[in-house]
């Protein structure tokens, strides 16, 4: 697929979604039942996730479907939906671990937070979303649009909520589009630096905050970047530029667009079903939800951040969030704060492993 074709399929409204549903996987039931005795077979309850390889994990004839659904994230329409998971029959822990060995498969994993975590459960842990500090996957808030800080991310469902939950996702390719036929002095505005916050989880070669344009392009391709939670926290750290009434209309007018009925896509993740998007040209968001009081019910995703062995080149002023714009290298991610040896050894076996470079 060539650039232009990439970024029409990318530049998707809902009744493209709706017309042609080739973005949608589903893995034979065969397949899930040897994914899961592959699984079953492997977990060590007591053996950390890095300590697993690649080669040990045959995912069998299901990878070739999951396979199709990262092409199609990656290099077609920027998000595709896999159903067919195994869920029924394994634990929480088992099911992480499956999670982990797609990583495996797809990628390098990336860090996540603070404490840099490689693979993060999404489920409600009380946290105030609109803290300096806070984070949207531990708490039960709606959420903005926004993008994830990895070349791709996948949502594996294990459980779901008592009611709400709704997933949200929208083009960012078709947003820059509508700006530039609507309000062509905001587009502009959209290239120049918006700052955004670290919450808190930088490392310590990091600072608090950085720059990045909301629209950049490199080797033909459009690259959209969008937090409006961390922006505005931003606003409240010394040294971050005050926004401009041009850059707030900008703003507002985005965030109306990524809503707009013919442009914002919605779904419920069922049990055993995996999201996958592309970050560079997919925003996505969701609905407050409920929970259910018994844990063992209570709604539960798992989240991987995946650098791919077959990257493109980012924008030089992605840089500063992802360290490294080389394609095939390992970047992006939120590093965090203990991001020390046995997480270096990890990210180097595994670039290895797929034939990548180690970033910044």
């Amino acid at each position: 697929m060539t650039p232009a074709e990439q970024q029409t399929a990318a530049a998707w409204q809902v009744a493209d979604m709706e017309r042609d549903q080739s973005w949608i996987f589903s893995i034979p039931d065969s397949a899930a039942k040897e994914l899961a005795r592959v699984v079953k077979a492997v977990f060590d309850p007591d053996r950390p996730l890095f300590d697993y390889t690649r080669e040990e994990i045959d995912l069998g004839p299901a990878w070739d479907t999951i396979a199709a659904g990262l092409r199609e994230a990656h290099r077609g329409r920027g998000v595709a939906l896999i159903h067919g998971l195994p869920r029924e029959g394994l634990s929480e822990d088992e099911f992480k671990l499956l999670n982990w060995a797609i990583g495996l498969h797809a990628g390098v994993a990336r860090p996540q937070g603070k404490a840099s975590q490689y693979i993060s459960p999404v489920r409600d842990a009380g946290v105030d979303y609109r803290a300096a500090s806070g984070r949207g996957y531990s708490s039960n808030a709606k959420l903005d649009f926004h993008v994830d800080g990895a070349d791709l991310a996948t949502l594996a469902c294990y459980n779901t909520a008592k009611s709400g939950g709704q997933s949200m996702i929208s083009s960012s390719v078709r947003a820059r589009q509508v700006l530039i036929e609507e309000r062509p002095d905001l587009a502009e505005i959209a290239h120049q630096d918006f700052y955004f916050s670290r919450q808190k989880e930088e490392a310590e070669d990091e600072g608090a905050f950085y720059g990045q344009p909301l629209f950049d392009f490199a080797d033909g391709l459009m690259f959209g970047k969008w937090n409006r939670n961390r922006v505005q926290s931003a606003q409240r750290i010394d040294g971050v530029p005050a926004l401009s009434d041009q850059q707030r209309e900008t703003m507002d007018l985005l965030d109306e667009i990524l809503a707009r009925p013919e442009h914002m896509f919605t779904m419920y993740l069922k049990p055993g079903d995996m999201q996958i998007f592309n970050n560079h040209t997919t925003l996505h968001s969701r609905t407050e939800y409920v929970d259910f009081d018994d844990p063992a019910q209570k709604r539960l995703l798992f989240r991987l951040w995946l650098a791919p062995p077959d990257s493109t080149l980012l924008p030089d002023s992605w840089g500063d969030f992802y360290r490294s714009v080389t394609p095939g290298s390992v970047r992006g991610g939120i590093r965090g704060h203990e991001h020390g040896a046995n997480c270096k050894a990890f990210e180097a076996r595994q670039a290895a492993s797929l034939g990548m470079t180690v970033g910044g």
